[in-house]
């Protein structure tokens, strides 16, 4: 962390996966459901083998309209 970025390297790549999708996209609840799953999905990353990891990315599966 510096003072020019405050974000952890880790928040930075959640906030980035976010972004890419939600910044780039013309709004809409799509965009935002997709923005948020790609969030998850970053922080899934960061923890895989742990138990939440399968949790998450279930959540962000939904959220992409994998599951339904």
């Amino acid at each position: 962390m510096s003072m020019a970025n405050p974000l952890s390297p880790a928040a930075q790549e959640i906030y980035d996966a976010f972004n890419r999708v939600g910044l780039y996209n013309k709004p809409s609840f799509e965009t935002d459901r997709k923005a948020l799953a790609a969030a998850l999905r970053a922080a899934a990353n960061q923890m895989k083998g742990a138990a939440d990891f399968l949790r998450l990315t279930a959540i962000a599966d939904e959220l992409e309209g994998a599951n339904g």
